[in-house]
């Protein structure tokens, strides 16, 4: 192994402890020699043991041969199946994050370690599971020293989870903008008053928040974080237990109730009839069958009825919708149904996730993640096209960036709900019709199936990527 044929992860550059690199396509993680300690620690406590046999943190394998230097081990971990972001969860899934990640505190107490780390982005979903990826995130405790992670919990997790419990689920993607959570004392302005009635939340963000002004930067330096409201004297194990009930209480405490708005809805208020919507199921999951994909994208998921054939049909699959409480509405049924082939998010594909984080590569784009084996983009181009003004042949070209072959759905200038959109802007009448559409896809796609379904003013396309010139 030389370290010249390593290709670095470019968001694992701050750990000192180690860093994350593919190799021939594998992905590999450096444990530095200055961790050997801790490291050693996590193995022979069984502290590791017992979290992946929680499926709380990633298993692992050491890799035999040589080592560069300054290395302690090579790791190859077991690699999820899509990296997602906080910004990109429901309330559900940052809550769901929020408590596993004091869970694996609390065990690694038990360890006499502790996390260094509560970085939401160590958290990683399969299907409906949250678990730890990052293997270097322990540190050796020693009785008396405070949770240096307090300040970062509270501003990737409980800091957003409270604004969007008090005020709106979508106040979730400020954390695309402060790429470190929200700041404490900007959370504490924007939440309502009653927020400070609430002891857990007075405590952990609005007297925290207080404390990092009065002390002002040299809070973040400071070697707890920033975690004076909470600081005791001696930061004994019984005070520190403590800590992780008060904020596992704080978490708890907060819930947020999707409003079955209009998208999710949407099902109910098409133009499909049962026998028109079954008829569609029908088509797609026999494109679906013929693609054979491992993975899929489902655009525009809504809460997942499609999704759900895709993972049927042997794909992991990532449902996007832009709706934050459609998409909480699919994440509660996958989590009803133990669901580990469907991952819910939230994302609006007219603004989709880009490059962000330092030297715009910390944090990869939505189309750095694929390509996708299969894209479904069922009842979605007429929104792009009409409510958005996308030309259809930028439509086609994102699509042909996401994905390898394509399911398609095209809704006539004669359907009632597209004749509806028309109605309010009537000068992109003559560009919508079918001509221009297939024209544009034909570009980019080989056509190998155009199915009408049945009853409605509706076609299904199944279209496979051309090769790049």
């Amino acid at each position: 192994m030389t370290p010249d044929a390593d290709t670095a992860v470019p968001a694992s550059f701050r750990d000192p402890s180690g860093h994350v690199f593919t190799q021939g396509g594998r992905l590999r993680r450096q444990v530095n020699a200055v961790y050997a300690p801790h490291y050693d620690r996590l193995i022979g406590s069984g502290l590791y043991a017992a979290l992946v046999g929680r499926r709380l943190l990633v298993p692992h394998v050491e890799v035999d041969g040589p080592r560069p230097p300054g290395a302690h081990r090579i790791l190859e971990p077991e690699p999820v199946p899509f990296v997602s972001y906080p910004f990109e969860w429901s309330f559900g899934q940052l809550k769901a994050a929020a408590l596993a990640t004091l869970d694996i505190h609390r065990a690694a107490l038990d360890a006499g370690m502790i996390l260094k780390d509560a970085s939401a982005y160590n958290i990683q979903f399969r299907g409906a599971e949250p678990t730890l990826i990052d293997t270097l995130s322990f540190d050796t405790w020693s009785e008396g020293a405070p949770w240096i992670a307090y300040r970062q919990f509270c501003q990737h997790f409980l800091a957003p989870l409270a604004l969007m419990s008090a005020t709106d689920g979508r106040l979730g993607a400020l954390s695309r903008v402060f790429i470190d959570g929200p700041p404490l004392d900007l959370a504490a302005r924007l939440l309502p008053f009653a927020s400070r009635l609430k002891p857990a939340l007075l405590v952990h963000l609005h007297l925290h928040a207080r404390a990092q002004a009065r002390r002002g930067h040299e809070a973040l330096r400071s070697p707890g974080n920033g975690d004076a409201p909470v600081r005791a004297a001696k930061f004994t194990r019984q005070s520190m237990l403590g800590l992780v009930e008060h904020l596992r209480g704080a978490v708890g405490g907060l819930t947020h109730t999707p409003v079955r708005g209009a998208w999710a809805d949407y099902y109910g208020r098409t133009n499909y009839s049962p026998e028109a919507m079954a008829e569609k199921s029908r088509i797609v999951a026999a494109m679906l069958a013929r693609a054979r994909p491992a993975t899929a994208w489902d655009l525009g998921a809504n809460t997942g009825a499609f999704s759900r054939l895709a993972a049927e049909a042997g794909a992991y699959t990532i449902a996007f919708d832009g709706d934050h409480d459609a998409v909480e509405l699919h994440v509660d049924a996958c989590r009803a149904r133990g669901e580990q082939r469907i991952l819910p998010l939230v994302m609006d594909l007219t603004n989709p996730t880009g490059r962000i984080g330092w030297n715009h590569a910390e944090r990869a784009s939505l189309s750095d993640r694929g390509p996708a084996d299969v894209v479904l983009a069922l009842g979605l181009i007429h929104h792009l096209a009409l409510a958005n003004q996308v030309p259809f042949g930028m439509i086609a070209a994102f699509l042909a960036g996401l994905g390898r072959t394509l399911i398609v759905e095209f809704v006539a200038p004669t359907d009632s709900q597209v004749i509806g959109m028309l109605s309010r802007m009537p000068t992109l009448r003559e560009g919508y019709a079918l001509e221009p559409f297939a024209r544009a896809f034909e570009e980019l796609f080989v056509v190998d199936e155009v199915a009408p379904i049945a009853g409605t003013e509706r076609r299904l396309y199944l279209m496979r990527r051309k090769a790049a010139a």
